[in-house]
């Protein structure tokens, strides 16, 4: 079982399954669709064997891990390189 911390935001999100809940109308909002690459910026999601990039900072992500847990991320937190969000330290709301 997957322990949900604030360190999720560390997590190496490739390969995982994303459904994104956006602020503009898409195709594929709604959908959880697998992660194939990140970029400071972006994701790219498979979706019906084309890749889409999808701008972090835009949308709310809604991580589904292989344990079956569903965690729900502002992309906001997930802006910067993927090795550089090692060191970022998210301060504790609770």
């Amino acid at each position: 079982m997957m322990k949900i911390t604030p360190d999720i935001t560390r997590h190496e999100f490739i390969g995982t399954e994303v459904k994104i809940s956006g602020n503009k109308p898409s195709t594929f909002l709604g959908n959880f669709e697998r992660i194939v690459n990140e970029t400071r910026k972006t994701f790219t999601v498979s979706h019906r064997g084309k890749k889409r990039m999808i701008i972090k900072d835009l949308n709310v992500f809604h991580f589904r891990f292989s344990d079956g847990a569903i965690v729900e991320i502002d992309g906001k937190l997930l802006t910067g390189k993927p090795e550089d969000r090692l060191k970022k330290h998210i301060r504790r709301l609770w």
